[in-house]
Parts: structure tokens; sequence; C-alpha cells
């Protein structure tokens, strides 16, 4: 059985500064009349940053839709679709941790939300690490806290590190220095 759905219109409902919400009409695979409301979003960029000890550098802010402070890896959004995903993960971790880093691992792509958007996350792990001073953006205010990766992986287990991306990054990240593939 096929299971694409066929868009049949598209109404977009908010545009605004990363968002945009639509509502499109579209044909089942059995031919019925559905609608789908979605989030476009120009896709984000995270980074495991990984010292020669095997500590995690991550950052602890507050996000707001959840009301309180969570931790989470060093992450932004692309500028734009086009952007290059490395040239924007490196971005991140300069301005959230001031790292800049020697060796880049591209750890694959995760999808956070496939049910109401079409954001991709491109996951990364940094090694060769090199601190600098952070430039956070204007409404940026992260606290930098460190962890030992197996600690962290304890700490995700716990469910003590609820963002998600960094759950599959950290432990992408420990699967591949387990098996000596990093």
């Amino acid at each position: 059985m096929n299971l694409k759905e066929k868009q049949l219109s598209s109404d977009k409902i908010y545009s605004g500064r990363i968002i945009s919400l639509f509502n499109d009409k579209i044909e089942l695979p059995d031919k019925r009349e559905a609608y789908r409301e979605y989030v476009k979003h120009p896709g984000g960029i995270c980074v495991v940053p990984v010292t020669d000890d095997n500590e995690v550098l991550l950052v602890r802010q507050y996000r707001y839709p959840y009301g309180e402070e969570v931790v989470e890896i060093p992450a932004g959004k692309r500028d734009s679709r086009e952007e290059d995903t490395l040239i924007g993960g490196k971005r991140e971790l300069k301005e959230e941790l001031g790292i800049t880093a020697d060796r880049f691992v591209f750890l694959g792509e995760f999808y956070p939300t496939p049910g109401y958007t079409d954001e991709v996350i491109y996951m990364y792990a940094a090694f060769g690490l090199h601190f600098g001073a952070p430039s956070p953006d204007d409404d940026e205010f992260v606290l930098p806290e460190k962890y030992h990766i197996d600690t962290l992986v304890d700490m995700i287990l716990k469910g003590e590190i609820k963002d998600g991306k960094t759950q599959a990054a950290v432990l992408k990240t420990k699967i591949l220095l387990d098996k000596k593939s990093l």
C-alpha cells in the first residue's frame, strides 16, 4: 500500500520570525480528504562538544514553552534551509560556549516532532576543543555545565535530561566512542 498523502491546497495561517503555520487539505492513500496542520521551520543544528577526557559541555537555559530551565547541548536554528549545517554548528558552538574544534563528526538527522513540524535537526560531535569567550545572541542567557559522558548517559536514563536532541546526540556519541568509531 502506498502511504503517501497528496497536497490538494495549502493555507498559511501564520508567519513569524522562526516558524510558519499551515493548514493543508490533503488526499489520503484511500482517496478520502483530510487536513494537516503543521509548522514549517528552517531546521536546526546541535553539537556534542567532547573534551579529551570524555567530558561533554552543555548549556542550561530557560525554555519559555516549558516554564523551566533545560540542560542541553549547544544548538540553534539554521539561518536558512540553504545554510551549510556544519557552518551553523560551528557558529552555535562558538556563540554559546566560545568553543572551536579541530574535528566534527556528523551524527545524523533528528526529526523532533514529525506529527506537526517539518523541522530537521542536524547532529554533530566535536573533538579537539579550543576555548574562548562565548558571544550569545542578545536574547540568549545560558550557563555552561560539564559532565563526563558516562554521567550524562546515566542522567538521560534517569530522565534528568529531557531534551530529545541532547538525548539522541549524546547516546549516539557514547556508542560511537565505545566502538572506537570516532
